[in-house]
């Protein structure tokens, strides 16, 4: 039986921890950060934020699952998990959202109303909520 919901390419892109990353990344793949990415991340798969990952920048992903700390917007279009260490601190918008006791989130959380959004109309819709915001709508 096929699975459906499996990324085309299963290579793993991995950041390990002492490694330190300036810049966006974009991929196709499922990502584990260990390390520290100072920009913004958008892949079609799974992001892992490992115990010791950081990342400071926006995240864009099919799913998530954070052991360590966010700084930035977080855009998962399924299930965002965060585990008993992790730390975000901005906004979350995903579908479901997992907290385990013991996570630590501060900012703003919007709950998508339907699976398998792209991440990237959250970031469209959250540009015309702030233009209209600009010009007083």
């Amino acid at each position: 039986m096929a699975k459906f919901n499996e990324p085309e390419n299963n290579a793993v892109n991995l950041i390990s921890n002492g490694t330190e990353i300036t810049g966006d990344i974009k991929s196709n793949g499922d990502i584990r950060i260990d390390g520290l990415l100072t920009g913004n991340l958008s892949t079609k798969g799974k992001v892992v934020i490992g115990p010791t990952g950081r990342v400071k920048g926006e995240v864009y992903c099919k799913n998530s699952e954070v052991s360590g700390a966010v700084d930035g917007k977080i855009c998962v279009s399924q299930l965002l998990t965060l585990k008993t260490d992790s730390k975000i601190t901005g906004e979350i918008l995903t579908f479901k959202l997992s907290i385990e006791p013991g996570a630590k989130f501060t900012g703003n959380c919007k709950m998508s109303e339907s699976e398998n959004n792209e991440p990237a109309s959250f970031a469209k819709e959250k540009e015309s909520e702030r233009a209209g915001e600009k010009t007083g709508k």
